[in-house]
C-alpha cells in the first residue's frame, strides 16, 4: 500500500466526501477460475441521491438504511450530545451490566500489536484497507472515551459529525465472528466493541438497520416472527411441509405442534420455513424415524428462534429470549433444541444465561449433538454411497468458535459422505461466511454488493480451493452449512459469481444430507442430484 493510501485513526473526522474508495484491483485475488480479468462483476458507485439521505462518507456503502443524516448544525450537535450521554451509560455499571467488564478491559488493554488484523477476513479481503482493521473502530471509540468521558490525556481525536456518522457505519463492517480474539495475546474482544457501538446507536439514538430492528426484532415481537409469518400462516406451512414430505419420500408424517409434555421443543429459524422448507422437513423425517418425543410451537415467537438482538441491542435480546423460555415452560417440555441456526444457538444457549435465572433455566442445546447421537447410534438406516459427491463443511462462527460445537457435524459427515473434505482452515479457525451479525439479511441499497465483494470473499475463496480438483461442471459439489444465515450468505455469493450455474456448486444444511442417505428413499432428497439424473 502506498503511503498516500494510509488512513490514520484521526482521519475519521476529516470533512471529505469519502474516507475510502474500494477498487476491484485492490481486493484479495480469487483463485482459478476467477483469477482472470473480467471474471467477476465490477464494483458500482452509490447513487448521487443516496448521498443526501444516507451516510456514504465511510466507503460509499450503506448498512444503516435510515435517513438519519443531520441537515442542520443543531441536529449535528444534538446527535453528538446524545452519543456522549450514551457512551457514558455504556461504560457505567448501572446501565450496562451485561457486557461492561469485557468492554472496559478491551478498551483498556489493547497492545496495538495488530495480530488481529491478519486474522480478520474482511481486512484481508479488502486488500488490507486500514478502516477495516479490527483495531480501527475500537481505537476510535477508545480515544473518544478517553478524551470525553474518562478525561484521560492523549485522546487524539475530534468528535464531530463525520466521526459519528462513520463510526456508526463502521460498526457494520465487522461480522462479529471473533476470529480476532483467538489470536490476541491479551484476549481483547474487538468484535464485542463493534457490537457495543451498535448497541449505543440503537438503544440511545434509535439508529439501526431496518432489517435488524424495524423489520427484525420489532416485527418478531409484534407478529411472532421476523419473517412476518403469523401463527396461522405457520400452521398452513406445517401442512404444506407434511405434503412436501409425502411427495418427496412417500412417507406420511404428522408433524407435532403444541404437544404438551413432549421431551423436546424444536425451534427453527423461521427463514427455513420460507426459503428452505426441505430443511424443516428433513428434521421431521429424522426425528420421526428416530422415535423422538418432540413438538413445534405455534405460539408467536415459538416457531422462530432467531434473536437479532444478539447483534445490536440488549433490550430486544432479553425480550425475545424470555419469550422463548415462557413458551417452553407453558408446553412443559424437558428441553429446547435449536435447529440449524448459528446466532440463535449462541443467543439462546450461551448469551441468554446472563438473564435466565431460577425456574427459567430450562435446558437448551443445539440440534447438532442430538443429530450426531441419532446417526452414530444407527437409529437410521443410511447408505453413504447415496452421497457420493464432493462435500465440504462451512463452520458457522456462532456454533463452532463461539459455542464450542466442533466435532458432532464432522462425525456425521465422515459417516455419510465418503468424499467429504475440509476447508482450509477449518473448525474453530474457519472463516465467517460473510453474512454474520445480520449481514445475510441486510438486503437494501448497495450493502449486498459490499457483502459479496468483501465480507464473503474469503469464504468464496475457501469454497473454490476446497473443490479445486473437482471444478468440472459435470461433478456436483455441496457446501454443507448447518446455519440458516450462513446458507443465505453462501447462496448469495454463489449467485453473485454464478458458481452454481458455471461450476455445479450447491449449498444446503446437514439434515438434508442425512435424509439423502436414507436407504428407503427411492429418489434423491437433494434436488440437484435429481436434475442430474433426469
Amino acid at each position: 500500500m502506498s503511503r498516500k493510501e494510509v488512513v490514520k485513526i484521526n482521519d475519521i473526522s476529516k470533512p471529505v466526501k469519502r474516507l475510502v474508495q474500494l477498487k476491484l484491483e485492490d481486493l484479495m485475488p480469487l483463485p482459478p477460475p476467477y483469477d482472470k480479468s473480467g471474471s467477476e462483476p465490477p464494483l458500482t458507485t452509490p447513487k448521487p441521491e443516496w448521498e443526501e439521505t444516507y451516510v456514504t462518507e465511510l466507503d460509499g456503502y450503506i448498512a444503516i438504511d435510515l435517513p438519519w443524516k443531520p441537515k442542520t448544525k443543531e441536529e449535528e450537535e444534538r446527535l453528538i450530545q446524545k452519543f456522549l450521554e450514551g457512551l457514558k451509560k455504556l461504560t457505567s455499571r448501572e446501565s450496562n451490566w451485561t457486557f461492561l467488564q469485557p468492554l472496559l478491559l478491551s478498551l483498556e488493554y489493547c497492545a496495538k500489536c495488530q495480530n488481529c488484523a491478519e486474522a480478520c477476513p474482511i481486512y484481508i479481503a479488502s486488500g488490507r484497507k486500514d478502516i477495516y482493521r479490527p483495531t480501527y473502530r475500537a481505537e476510535v471509540l477508545r480515544r473518544i472515551y478517553n478524551k470525553y468521558i474518562a478525561k484521560k490525556p492523549g485522546g487524539d481525536i475530534e468528535l464531530n459529525i463525520f466521526t459519528l456518522m462513520r463510526l456508526a457505519e463502521l460498526a457494520y463492517r465487522c461480522t462479529l465472528c471473533r476470529r480476532c480474539v483467538q489470536v490476541c495475546p491479551l484476549g481483547i474482544d474487538n468484535g464485542l466493541i463493534a457490537r457495543e457501538i451498535r448497541k449505543l446507536f440503537s438503544q440511545e439514538l434509535g439508529i439501526a438497520p431496518k432489517n435488524l430492528h424495524e423489520k427484525g426484532t420489532v416485527q418478531h415481537l409484534k407478529v411472532g416472527s421476523s419473517t412476518g409469518m403469523t401463527p396461522k400462516a405457520l400452521l398452513k406451512m406445517v401442512k404444506y411441509i407434511e405434503d412436501f414430505i409425502y411427495e418427496k419420500t412417500g412417507k406420511r408424517i404428522k408433524i407435532p405442534v403444541d404437544q404438551k409434555g413432549a421431551d423436546i421443543l424444536l425451534i427453527h429459524n423461521a427463514g427455513e420455513f420460507l426459503s428452505w422448507p426441505e430443511n424443516v422437513a428433513a428434521f421431521a423425517i429424522i426425528f420421526e424415524e428416530a422415535g423422538l418425543s418432540w413438538t413445534l410451537s405455534s405460539e408467536p415467537l415459538g416457531y422462530d428462534v432467531v434473536n437479532y438482538g444478539a447483534w445490536y441491542d440488549d433490550v430486544q435480546l432479553a425480550r425475545i429470549a424470555l419469550k422463548h423460555i415462557e413458551i417452553a415452560r407453558k408446553l412443559e417440555v424437558k428441553k429446547i433444541v435449536v435447529g440449524e441456526c448459528g446466532h440463535a444457538t449462541k443467543a439462546l444457549v450461551v448469551v441468554a444465561d446472563r438473564i435466565l435465572t431460577d425456574e427459567n433455566r430450562i435446558p437448551r442445546e443445539s440440534a447438532l449433538p442430538l443429530l450426531r447421537d441419532i446417526v452414530m447410534s444407527n437409529k437410521l438406516n443410511l447408505d453413504p454411497s447415496k452421497n457420493n459427491f464432493p462435500v465440504t463443511l462451512h463452520d458457522p462462527c456462532n456454533i463452532v468458535r463461539l459455542s464450542g460445537i466442533v466435532e458432532p457435524q464432522r462425525e456425521i459427515l465422515r459417516k455419510i459422505a465418503p468424499m467429504f473434505r475440509e476447508m482450509v482452515p477449518h473448525g474453530v479457525y474457519n472463516y465467517c461466511c460473510g453474512g454474520g451479525s445480520g449481514f445475510a439479511i441486510m438486503q437494501s441499497l448497495n450493502f449486498p454488493e459490499w457483502r459479496n465483494k468483501v465480507a464473503s470473499r474469503m469464504k468464496f475463496k475457501q469454497i473454490l480451493e476446497a473443490f479445486k480438483d473437482v471444478l468440472d461442471p459435470k461433478i456436483p459439489k455441496y457446501v454443507c452449512a448447518p446455519c440458516s444465515n450462513c446458507k443465505g450468505a453462501i447462496r448469495d455469493v454463489l449467485a453473485h459469481y454464478r458458481a452454481t450455474e458455471l461450476y455445479n456448486i450447491h449449498y444446503g444444511g446437514l439434515v438434508e444430507l442425512i435424509v439423502n442417505a436414507m436407504v428407503d428413499l427411492k429418489e434423491p432428497y437433494l434436488d440437484f442430484l435429481k436434475e442430474k439424473k433426469s
